[in-house]
């Protein structure tokens, strides 16, 4: 049996920074990129929303799609996040099954 692979899209609070990932366990990415240990993009650029990701039996489909989101133009990419999360909402409480208080 296959492990299950995620292709998923992260915003700043502005929606104005995008960054486009894939992982065979979302879960932990999502850890990473909220943590002190990540030096990356969407710690440089406050990426910590959650707001689209897809599903794949197979990482090699999954790292195919992620290619092609990468060359996307923006407005395509931001149709694509409306047509599953029109209000753009943090989907990482639901990925790391908290509920933060405030």
């Amino acid at each position: 049996m296959q492990k299950q692979s995620y292709v998923y899209i992260m915003t700043d609070s502005k929606n104005s920074a995008m960054y486009v990932g894939v992982t065979a366990d979302l879960k932990k990415r999502m850890q990473y990129h909220l943590s002190t240990f990540n030096r990356g993009f969407t710690s440089k650029y406050n990426v910590h929303r959650l707001v689209y990701y897809e599903v794949y039996s197979d990482i090699r489909e999954a790292i195919a799609r992620e290619s092609q989101l990468k060359n996307w133009k923006r407005v395509w990419k931001n149709a694509l996040v409306m047509g599953k999360n029109p209000t753009w909402e943090d989907m990482l409480p639901q990925v790391l099954e908290y509920n933060p208080v405030g």
